[in-house]
């Protein structure tokens, strides 16, 4: 169809709807929104000049989303309830249909109005709470991240609605799994549903160059005075900043589209930077420049507990925060918030497949802000917070009544904060205690996995050799020693017919002796009749007993046994040299040798030996996790007051 063209009832200028369903169409010349009638314009109201951004973005741009090629028509910028401002551009796609693609801090959302085949299973504005699962029927499950009243400021071009001027309407954000994306406006009744995903801008289709200026562009800083002291001031993001404090006197100051208006709130106790603002720093290979510094807090049994945070920005990545908290340092980053999944009754948290465990919760309160917000910070705010671990990263999750962002915090040492900003090593405090998220470095699990290999390799070779093993008696004999004339002549020497020992195996002797509160002693050498070699050995057996005091006692035994190790093959003569304590009395000895017997203590000894290194690297590691719950309310060895969280 052929462009339609009329005159603005407003000011006369020629108004052009190059797209057959466009509603509204903005006049260049008098900025009035004008919507089609059934033969004239209806003039809706003027619209406030647009907020220049640092959208890659513009009117007439082309582009290809899921194989379908579209074109921006219009634009419009709504005012978010907490301040701050998005854009939402018009896509007239070559299917027919249209498409919304929201920009917002450095995200695309693209979303398409989806009927339903029952709209009154939508819930209510006031029945939303945010934070809880919403079904939207025919689509999907999600989380709602947030709810508002939102302020259409101004447009530009042809827009598939009407576009009413500084008409307000409330409206639902949702996030689901796998940047899933939806709003509900209720403006509209029944309620509005669009339905798509947060998109990279890459995946959008438009020309190469549109990304590249993306990543170089920057809105210039806006210089202005202080309307308190008149002290010069920059503005680093003017279309993104809601507030800001004055460097040089330190008033608080609200800005509306670059415009400073003083408020008049308790002026606060200087508080330092750790990093100055307006430093860039390099993150994820992009220059991200520091706008704003805030000090916020919990109370835990009447003890605070603060913490400090550093607003980074960059055009692509939007806006990611430094969080440093006894001088231990997380880079943080937002995240959807349909893509975390927690069960605060069993105090855990999933993302990406991964288990994050709860360890704090509180109501975090803003004591102290300085520089430059994309939000109406003022000291006092608060906002319940709860942190789930993983070292080396944090999952966060901050809920007012209107809204719940959730953000993923990564460990990162303060050497590595020193580099991105080019400071001198050691500018920055050593980290005391151990953070949430500090990983432990010292030797851990590798330890553990090579013992547990070790000691399977070592049973199974153990299991191996007992079952393989073959124990057989060489030599077995039972001698009876005859008394002795004098106690001088105690030695008897015996020599034992010659027996043959195999190679390769160890040698297992038992003696035995009659002896009744007596000992017997003897020294043997095994020799080796055709090489003369001796392995010599001794061996004691004795044996008490009796009664003291009327209780019966007893020690040593009648038998004796020890282990020899293997010797060569051949024909051996075992030599004994006896001596006893009873040498009037004849006395009897018993002799077996064995080969081949398993000696299964000695793997158990080993692995007892290497316990030693792994249960001191367990206790380590187990001193450094209780270190870092020491102050977690999540911390079994530690009571709280129930009063706990209102703090």
């Amino acid at each position: 169809m052929s462009p339609v063209q009329a005159s603005c009832p407003a000011c006369g200028a020629p108004v052009i709807f190059n797209v057959s369903t466009s509603i509204v169409a903005i006049c260049e010349y008098c900025n009035s929104a004008l919507a089609r009638g059934d033969r004239n314009l209806e003039d809706l109201g003027k619209v406030a000049d647009l907020t220049e951004t640092d959208s890659p973005l513009d009117i007439g741009l082309k582009g290809i989303y899921k194989n379908v090629g579209f074109e921006l028509t219009g634009r419009a910028q709504m005012k978010h309830p907490a301040g701050g401002i998005w854009d939402e551009w018009y896509a007239a796609f070559d299917d027919g249909r249209w498409g919304w693609i929201a920009e917002a801090q450095g995200r695309f959302y693209v979303t398409f109005q989806t009927p339903l085949l029952n709209p009154t299973q939508l819930p209510t504005y006031d029945q939303l709470v945010v934070g809880q699962s919403v079904s939207l029927p025919d689509v999907a499950r999600l989380m709602v991240a947030e709810k508002g009243m939102a302020t259409a400021l101004s447009a530009k071009g042809e827009i598939p609605y009407r576009f009413i001027p500084n008409r307000q309407y409330p409206y639902s954000d949702l996030s689901g799994q796998q940047a899933l994306f939806a709003t509900i406006d209720y403006g509209d009744l029944p309620p509005t549903v669009y339905v798509g995903r947060e998109v990279p801008l890459k995946e959008l289709g438009f020309p190469p160059g549109v990304v590249k200026e993306q990543e170089l562009r920057q809105v210039k800083a806006l210089q202005l005075d202080c309307p308190q002291c008149r002290g010069p001031l920059s503005i680093q993001v003017p279309d993104k900043t809601e507030r800001m404090t004055c460097p040089n006197c330190g008033s608080f100051l609200d800005v509306t589209q670059g415009k400073l208006k003083y408020l008049d709130l308790p002026k606060l106790q200087p508080l330092k930077p750790l990093i100055a603002l307006g430093l860039e720093g390099e993150f994820e290979g992009k220059k991200m420049k520091l706008l704003g510094f805030v000090e916020r807090s919990v109370w835990v049994d009447n003890i605070r507990y603060p913490w400090q945070e550093y607003l980074l920005y960059h055009p692509e990545a939007g806006f990611h925060w430094l969080v440093v908290n006894k001088n231990h340092w997380n880079y943080v980053k937002p995240l959807p918030p349909g893509t975390v999944t927690v069960s605060k009754l069993i105090g855990e948290a999933t993302f990406a497949d991964k288990t994050f465990k709860m360890f704090d919760y509180g109501r975090a309160v803003v004591d102290y802000v300085a520089g430059e917000f994309y939000w109406k910070v003022a000291v006092g705010e608060m906002v319940d917070a709860t942190d789930f671990i993983a070292p080396p990263l944090m999952l966060s999750e901050e809920m007012s009544p209107n809204e719940v962002n959730w953000s993923l915090g990564t460990y990162i040492p303060k050497e590595q904060v020193e580099k991105a900003f080019n400071l001198p090593a050691g500018s920055l405090a050593e980290p005391f205690d151990v953070g949430p998220t500090q990983p432990y470095t010292g030797v851990g699990n590798e330890i553990l996995i090579y013992w547990g290999v070790f000691s399977l390799i070592t049973l199974m070779l153990w299991v191996f050799f007992a079952i393989t093993s073959s124990s057989n008696v060489v030599f077995s004999k039972n001698y009876v020693l005859p008394k002795l004339a004098n106690a001088t002549d105690s030695t008897q020497i015996i020599f034992s017919e010659p027996f043959e020992l195999a190679a390769r195996k160890n040698l297992y002797v038992v003696a035995k002796s009659g002896v009744d509160n007596a000992w017997f002693y003897f020294e043997g050498d095994l020799i080796n009749e055709e090489t003369g070699l001796v392995q010599s050995f001794s061996m004691p057996i004795e044996y008490y007993h009796g009664v003291d005091d009327g209780e019966s006692w007893s020690e040593g035994s009648t038998e004796s046994t020890m282990f020899l190790s293997s010797l060569p093959a051949g024909k051996y003569t075992l030599r004994l040299e006896s001596q006893w304590s009873k040498w009037q009395e004849d006395a009897g000895l018993s002799i077996e040798i064995r080969q081949g017997i398993s000696r299964a203590w000695h793997p158990l000894i080993i692995l007892l030996l290497l316990l030693i290194i792994p249960i001191y690297v367990l206790i380590k590691k187990s001193s450094f996790e209780s270190k870092r719950w020491a102050d977690s309310p999540f911390n079994l060895n530690k009571t709280y007051s129930n009063d706990d969280s209102s703090q």
